[in-house]
Order: C-alpha cells, then sequence, then structure tokens
C-alpha cells in the first residue's frame, strides 16, 4: 500500500527557513494529486499547498502563498514542501498527503493516504 513518511522538521528561528520532505512508497500513479497540510493541538488540520496532477497546477493557503513552495520529484518519489520566512504562526505538525483522483482525473482534495507528522517549531 502507499506509504508517506515525513522528515525534516524541527526548530527554526523566525524568519529562517526549513525544508519538509515526504518519503513516498508503494504504487502511486502519474494521477494521484499531493498535498502538504499542518495541525496545532485543539485546531483542525488545514491545507497548505496542493499540487494536482493532472494539470500541474499548485494551490497554496493565503497565509503561505510567497513564503512556501509544494514540490514533487517524480524519479526520487519525494514531495517537498519548501518553507522560507516562517512565523510563528507556522508552528504545527506537518503532513503530507496523496489523493486518488477521480476517473476524469479530478482530484477534490479529500486525502486518501496520509503521513504521520513532523513537527515545526518557529521560535522568535
Amino acid at each position: 500500500q502507499v506509504r508517506l513518511v515525513e522528515s525534516g522538521g524541527g526548530s527554526v528561528q523566525a524568519g529562517g527557513s526549513l525544508r519538509l520532505s515526504c518519503q513516498v512508497s508503494g504504487y502511486t500513479s502519474s494521477t494521484f494529486c499531493w498535498g502538504w497540510f499542518r495541525q496545532t493541538p485543539g485546531k483542525e488540520r488545514e491545507e497548505i499547498a496542493f499540487l494536482d496532477a493532472s494539470d500541474g497546477y499548485t494551490t497554496y493557503r493565503h497565509s503561505v502563498k510567497g513564503r512556501f513552495t509544494i514540490s514533487r520529484d517524480n524519479g526520487k518519489n519525494i514531495l517537498t514542501l519548501q518553507m522560507n520566512n516562517v512565523t510563528a504562526a507556522d508552528t504545527a505538525n506537518y503532513y503530507c498527503a496523496a489523493e486518488r483522483p477521480g476517473v476524469a482525473g479530478e482530484c477534490d482534495h479529500a486525502m486518501d493516504y496520509w503521513g504521520k507528522g513532523t513537527l515545526v517549531a518557529v521560535s522568535s
């Protein structure tokens, strides 16, 4: 089955940068969509970045636009979230996820596979 394992989390100073990686194993299709999500205690998980493989479009939560970048290395099966100019509000557990598209190739952001998460702690 598809397995996702995040890495790269840790402590970072506000204004600094961090790169999260998600190692993908198991069978995946070129039609899969990919996303990064985050969650803090007591709050609902929120989508941060999304990559739609059907058309290559990327979408970002407004609060991270211009600071975070989602990308995928298909050859190495690694999904990456580059985080720049981080703030205290970015402190959270970060999760990568994958979605099987519908029969028409569309993704609806209802993810099918999840990693266990990696903690990012931004200090001032």
